[in-house]
């Protein structure tokens, strides 16, 4: 499937222009309950409605694109919001793009909350999208048995006819037997290219997560990068696994200085308040001490009537 991508400077942030049009015929509904996916109800517009829908929803994105390699990335993001209004919200992988385009448009401004969030929900989409894909390959449609002149067979119609000798003889031959008819192209996304688009989402929230900071941040980051350093060999170019490479060597240490430091200000914070809550009593928190039992590793509680001494 062709993806005709739009480059730019910022490592990670380029829209996705994906030749996929949507045709994805059998998608799960939108509204639908959450949590029970397997008893989804099929609710689509009319398949008029939903082709206009969708021509509109590109459009829009194909300006988006444009404006973004022109470096009109606010333009491009007011783009990219239309066609995700005009979309129909059941059109996963669609939505998926336009969401991860968006997340591209939030890197370059450097707003990275906004860049996580949308690499969120394009993975969401993402999600909802492969969802649907094994759950049609798991249920197949069956076709009617024909007789080869796209006639359905009745198997119970009728007898097999009693002929005789003669007529046998006298028969037409039969007809020689067909060609099979080649399967279908595959409508709608393969798999492959969700592999593709959900290595570029996975890119972009980490570079986001790295550069929000913290301690769920970083951590949700290095899984990110976890991620995409376990997927087959060749999805990633030279670059982003070379820089998937570097974060994993990176982030770990980042990370337990970012939870050592939340622990550390969380721990003054509840001792301030454990202060605030003993000082009637003449005591304060300096009072307890947490003992670790190295065989059990468990922690027991002394009480020091003057800790200072």
């Amino acid at each position: 499937m062709a993806e005709d991508e739009t480059k730019e400077r910022t490592k990670g942030a380029e829209p996705d222009t994906d030749g996929n049009n949507g045709n994805n015929s059998n998608n799960s509904v939108e509204n639908a309950p959450e949590d029970n996916e397997d008893e989804e109800v099929i609710e689509r517009f009319p398949p008029d409605q939903e082709a206009s829908l969708l021509a509109e929803a590109n459009e829009h994105k194909k300006q988006a694109n444009e404006l973004f390699k022109t470096n009109q990335t606010d333009a491009a993001l007011t783009a990219y919001e239309t066609a995700v209004s005009v979309l129909p919200s059941y059109l996963f992988y669609d939505l998926a793009l336009l969401r991860s385009n968006m997340a591209a448009c939030y890197i370059k401004l450097d707003d990275w909350k906004q860049a996580n969030r949308s690499a969120t929900e394009a993975l969401e989409a993402l999600d909802k999208e492969q969802r649907r894909i094994e759950k049609e390959k798991a249920n197949p449609k069956k076709e009617e048995p024909t007789d080869g002149n796209g006639v359905e067979q009745d198997d119970e119609s009728v007898e097999d006819e009693i002929v005789s000798e003669g007529a046998k003889l006298a028969a037409r031959p039969p007809p020689p037997p067909k060609e099979p008819t080649p399967p279908p192209a595959p409508v709608g996304p393969t798999d492959q290219d969700i592999l593709r688009i959900r290595s570029k989402i996975l890119l972009r929230r980490g570079r986001a997560r790295s550069e929000l900071g913290g301690w769920a941040n970083l951590a949700g980051a290095e899984e990110d990068y976890k991620t995409l350093s376990a997927m087959p060999t060749g999805t990633l170019g030279g670059a982003d696994l070379q820089l998937v490479k570097k974060q994993l060597k990176d982030l770990p240490a980042r990370t337990k200085a970012a939870q050592d430091a939340e622990m550390g200000d969380m721990m003054g914070k509840l001792k301030e308040l454990g202060n605030g809550i003993l000082r009637p009593f003449g005591i304060s928190t300096d009072n307890f001490q947490m003992v670790k039992d190295e065989k059990t590793g468990g922690y027991s509680m002394n009480f020091r009537q003057n800790p200072g001494s």
